[in-house]
C-alpha cells in the first residue's frame, strides 16, 4: 500500500512539474531557430532584441565577353543604324522626288528660252539654269534623258533599258518656273524670225500638224549622225548603238542569231556565220560592247547553249593602227591582251569597203580585200554626221557657217553669224574638243550659268536706271556700277578633262586619270570597281542609281536572261 502510495505522490509531481513547464513556456517568448552551414543556433528570448547575423555577400564574378564577340556585337548595332538611317534617306529622297513644289507660272515679262534636244549638253544646261529669270520650253523627239555610258551593256542584258533613262519632265518638274516640254522634232529654225518649227513625228498623233514658237534665245543641242562615210550598205545592214531603240534591235538580233543557230538541220557554215558577230570601231563604245558580249558568252551562253557557246567568235575592226586612241600605249597593250587571252579577234589597219547582208567586204594592211561572213554587224564608229537641220540652218546663215564638220561658234558657245540668240554646244558643234558626253555636259552647265549671269546682269542695270531716275546718292550708283562691271564679264568657255574609262570585259576596266602634272593609268579588277562607283555617282538621279545596283546584282545572283522579245 505504501508503494502504491509512492507511486501515485510521483506521477502527480510528474504531472506538475510537466504543467509547470508547459505555463512556463506560455509566458517565455518563442524561440527560434536559424541554420547557418548547417549549424543550429538559438536566438536569446531576452526583451532587448540582438542583432541577427548578416549573411556574408555572395560574390558573382562575371562572365568574360570574348573580344570576337564584343566586335560583332558593336559591328551589329553600327550595320543596323547605318541600314535604318540610309534606308531613311533614301526614303525620303525618292519621296521628295515624287512630289515636287509648286511652280511660278509662266511670266510674259520674262524672255524665253527654247532648247532643242535632250541630250547630255541640253540636260546639262537646264540643271544649272536658274528658271525664275526666263520662260523655258524644250522641244526634243524623244521624252527623256539617255545616260549613254551604259548603253553597251543594254543589247545582252546587263542593264534593263529603263533604268539608264530618266523623264525630261522630271527634270523640269523640278525647276522653279514651269517649263513646257513637247515631244516632237524640230523641223527648221529661222534666225531672222526667231522661230522655230517643229511637228509630232509619234506613230499616234492628234490632228495638229507642224506648230511655230519664237524664242528669245535659241539653245541649239540637236546632236549629230552616226557617220557611215557612203559605205555601201552600212546603214541597210548594219546595226547601231546610239539610241535605246538601237540597243533594244541589237538585242532581239543578238538572240535571233543564237535561235535561229539551234535550228535543226543547218549546216556547219551556217552556223559559224549566225554565231560570228562583227564590232566596227574600236572607240570606248565599240571596245566596251566586245567585252559585253564575251561576258554574255562565257557567263550565260556556255549555261544554256552549251552546244553553241564554243562556237562563237567576237571580231573588232578598227581603220587606225590601234584602238582606243584617247587612251595611254599602256593601256591600248593591256586591252589588246586581255582581248586576245578572251579569243576576242582586233583587226587593226583594215578599212571597211562594203557590207552585204551576210557579210562584210574589207581591206586589210596587206591592201587585199577580203570577204568576212557575219551574223551581226555593229557599226560602232566614233565618227559623226551633221543632221538635215543643222544643214539647213548652216545654209540660212551663209558665209558665217563654213565649216562642214559641224556649227561655228565662239568661245562663250554663241553660234556665228545669229547675233548673239542662239548658243549651241555638243556633237552639232565644231570645236577642238572631242564629241564626247563629258565634253557636252561642262559645255552645258557653262552656258546655263551663262544665262544666270545675263540675268543678273539685266537686274543690275534695271536697278541703275531706276536709281539714275529717282536721281539716287552718288555712292548707291558708283556700288551698282561696279557690280554691272564685274557680271558683264562673260568668261570664255574652258574644258576640264576628267578622265576616261571604258570597260574590256572579264570584269575588267581601263582608266586613264589626270594626277598632278600627268595622267594615272590603271587596268583591272579594281579599276572595274572604279568604273561602276564612277557612272553610280555620274547617273542623273537615286532611282537610275538604285534601278542600276539592282540590275548589277540581279545579273551576279540569277545571270543574264536569254529570252527573245
Amino acid at each position: 500500500m505504501s508503494t502504491r502510495i509512492c507511486l501515485r505522490t510521483s506521477r502527480t509531481l510528474q504531472a506538475a512539474s510537466r504543467s509547470s513547464a508547459h505555463s512556463s513556456r506560455l509566458l517565455q517568448p518563442k524561440t527560434t531557430f536559424r541554420t547557418f552551414s548547417n549549424t543550429p543556433y538559438r536566438l536569446n528570448a531576452s526583451p532587448t532584441l540582438t542583432p541577427k547575423p548578416v549573411d556574408p555577400p555572395i560574390i558573382v564574378k562575371p562572365k568574360r565577353i570574348g573580344k570576337w564577340r564584343t566586335f560583332l556585337q558593336i559591328l551589329g548595332r553600327v550595320t543596323l543604324t547605318v541600314i535604318l538611317t540610309s534606308g531613311g534617306l533614301i526614303y525620303y529622297s525618292a519621296w521628295k522626288d515624287r512630289h515636287p513644289g509648286d511652280q511660278l507660272p509662266h511670266d510674259p515679262t520674262k524672255k524665253t528660252i527654247v532648247v532643242l534636244g535632250s541630250g547630255w549638253a541640253a540636260i546639262s544646261m537646264l540643271k544649272s539654269l536658274d528658271t525664275q529669270e526666263y520662260n523655258v520650253v524644250v522641244i526634243s523627239p524623244r521624252n527623256y534623258f539617255l545616260f549613254t555610258p551604259l548603253l553597251p551593256s543594254v543589247p545582252v542584258g546587263t542593264i534593263d533599258p529603263r533604268s539608264i533613262i530618266q523623264p525630261t519632265r522630271y527634270i523640269t518638274r523640278h525647276k522653279a518656273r514651269r517649263v513646257l516640254v513637247y515631244e516632237g522634232e524640230a523641223l527648221a529654225v529661222d534666225p531672222n524670225a526667231k522661230s522655230v518649227t517643229f511637228q509630232d513625228t509619234s506613230p499616234i498623233r492628234g490632228e495638229g500638224g507642224p506648230s511655230t514658237i519664237e524664242y528669245d534665245y535659241l539653245v541649239y543641242a540637236v546632236g549629230a549622225e552616226t557617220q557611215t562615210f557612203g559605205i555601201p550598205g552600212a546603214k541597210e545592214n548594219s546595226c547601231f548603238l546610239k539610241e535605246l531603240w538601237d540597243a533594244e534591235q541589237l538585242r532581239s538580233k543578238t538572240m535571233d542569231c543564237i535561235e535561229s543557230a539551234a535550228f535543226p538541220g543547218q549546216r556547219d557554215e551556217e552556223v559559224n556565220r549566225l554565231l560570228h558577230m562583227v564590232v566596227v570601231g574600236g572607240g570606248p563604245t565599240g571596245i566596251e560592247l566586245a567585252g559585253e558580249l564575251h561576258d554574255f558568252v562565257v557567263d550565260d551562253l556556255r549555261k544554256w547553249y552549251p552546244e553553241l557557246a564554243e562556237k562563237v567568235r567576237i571580231t573588232l575592226i578598227e581603220a587606225l593602227p590601234n584602238v582606243l586612241p584617247m587612251f595611254s600605249k599602256q593601256l591600248i597593250t593591256y586591252t589588246e591582251q586581255t582581248f586576245k587571252q578572251n579569243n576576242i579577234d582586233i583587226l587593226t589597219k583594215t578599212m571597211v569597203k562594203e557590207i552585204k547582208p551576210k557579210s562584210v567586204v574589207v581591206q586589210d594592211p596587206t591592201g587585199a580585200k577580203v570577204e568576212i561572213p557575219f551574223g551581226l554587224l555593229v557599226w560602232a564608229g566614233v565618227r559623226n554626221t551633221l543632221r538635215p537641220i543643222t544643214k539647213d540652218l548652216m545654209a540660212k546663215l551663209g558665209q558665217a557657217q563654213t565649216n562642214r564638220r559641224g556649227l561655228t561658234v565662239d568661245d562663250n558657245m554663241v553660234l556665228a553669224g545669229s547675233n548673239g540668240s542662239i548658243y549651241s554646244f555638243g556633237d552639232c558643234t565644231a570645236t577642238s574638243y572631242a564629241p564626247t558626253a563629258q565634253v557636252a555636259a561642262q559645255q552645258g552647265t557653262y552656258v546655263g550659268k551663262l544665262f544666270n549671269q545675263m540675268a543678273q546682269l539685266a537686274k543690275l542695270e534695271a536697278e541703275l536706271a531706276q536709281l539714275k531716275k529717282e536721281k539716287a546718292d552718288l555712292n548707291e550708283i558708283d556700288v551698282v556700277n561696279k557690280k554691272i562691271v564685274k557680271a558683264s564679264k562673260m568668261k570664255p568657255f574652258q574644258y576640264s578633262h576628267q578622265g576616261s574609262l571604258a570597260y574590256i570585259g572579264s570584269d575588267k576596266a581601263i582608266a586613264d586619270l589626270p594626277f598632278l602634272n600627268g595622267n594615272f593609268s590603271s587596268g583591272g579588277v579594281a579599276t572595274f570597281l572604279f568604273w561602276r562607283s564612277a557612272y553610280m555617282s555620274n547617273l542623273f538621279s537615286l532611282r537610275n542609281r538604285c534601278l542600276v545596283l539592282i540590275d548589277w546584282a540581279k545579273v551576279a545572283i540569277f545571270g543574264r536572261d536569254v529570252s527573245r522579245d
